[in-house]
């Protein structure tokens, strides 16, 4: 399903789209590098096209492919140049996007690999905030300042904070911070606001509307977490069986009812009963008799991936950069 959004600016309404996709199919492989026999593609021919200044909500069930479909926004996956274009450039071929910041990606835990200690190493050390975000180079004072002031700004944040106290919620304002230092033109976030309070998530997606109005930025934020975000979207993506629905905000009633997490729930359950529907219950117990027996489910996961190793959580690119 192909939806072109109107642009929140009107300097946008000329600007080609951010984000092009174009008969998009995913589907991660097997030992020898092809689609595991019996198991179907993650994302199905998905193509849509957002224009500069979206703020777009993505939603779906677990495992229903967000994170896959963001990481391959993020050029984290290899796929066709053809198929996704981000500012009219291939984002897995084109490295040049991540490493000037125009695109920014941001999600998951903020983790690191450490021979002989094992993967998914929290990031910590004996030193202050100050270190990583003044690590990164070319950075606006002004912009620095904004977001690490106190509340009603951004993100307040002690630069003092010793990385190796702080607590999880602290961590990810720094890891926030990190990521939104550079002005971006498409950011993509993946469940970046579990451990913000409620004040500093709200100040946060303030501060990102205004980044989409202001300078015609485009961000893609995938949560499970819907207090508060009846203002903030432009359009609503919902993934599901591998296909994506795009839907102008102004098409959502329940957005201007204040009823989005009515509207979640209805969507998740009419996916739930379908699959249920299509598939029936799943087995409550083990079949003995198939003890021993490989199938496509264990092939699927005994492909040598662990978590972190893939750089599958890493923060974002300015941090990649540092």
């Amino acid at each position: 399903m192909t939806q072109q959004p109107e642009p929140s600016t009107s300097a946008a309404a000329t600007a080609p789209g951010s984000i092009e996709v174009r008969h998009l199919s995913f589907a991660y492989p097997g030992l020898d590098g092809r689609p595991i026999p019996g198991i179907p593609p993650l994302l199905k021919n998905l193509s849509f096209s957002l224009a500069p200044g979206t703020t777009c909500l993505l939603l779906g069930a677990n495992g229903a492919g967000k994170t896959t479909f963001l990481k391959i926004l993020a050029g984290k996956h290899m796929v066709s140049e053809e198929s996704v274009r981000v500012l009219g450039r291939p984002p897995f071929h084109d490295t040049a996007l991540t490493v000037c910041g125009d695109l920014s990606y941001i999600g998951g835990n903020w983790q690191r690999d450490i021979a002989f200690a094992g993967t998914s190493v929290p990031l910590t050390g004996d030193f202050p905030a100050s270190y990583m975000i003044d690590s990164i180079p070319g950075v606006d004072p002004e912009r620095k300042a904004r977001l690490i002031k106190a509340r009603r700004d951004v993100l307040d944040i002690d630069p003092t904070w010793r990385m190796h106290t702080v607590s999880e919620g602290q961590r990810r304002r720094v890891q926030i911070c990190v990521g939104l230092l550079k002005p971006f033109k498409v950011l993509l976030l993946d469940e970046i606001t579990v451990d913000l309070d409620v004040l500093g998530r709200a100040d946060l997606m303030r501060f990102l509307k205004e980044e989409c109005e202001s300078r015609g930025a485009t961000i893609i934020y995938a949560t499970h977490i819907f207090d508060g975000l009846e203002f903030w979207p432009s359009h609503i993506a919902y993934l599901a069986n591998g296909q994506l629905r795009l839907l102008p905000a102004r098409d959502v009633p329940e957005l201007a009812q204040g009823r989005l997490l009515s509207l979640v729930h209805r969507m998740l359950l009419e996916d739930r009963n379908a699959q249920l529907k299509a598939r029936g219950p799943r087995p409550v117990e083990w079949d003995p008799t198939r003890e021993g027996e490989v199938g496509n489910f264990s092939y699927a996961f005994n492909n040598g991936w662990v978590p972190g190793t893939l750089s599958s959580s890493l923060s974002s690119n300015a941090v990649m950069r540092g």
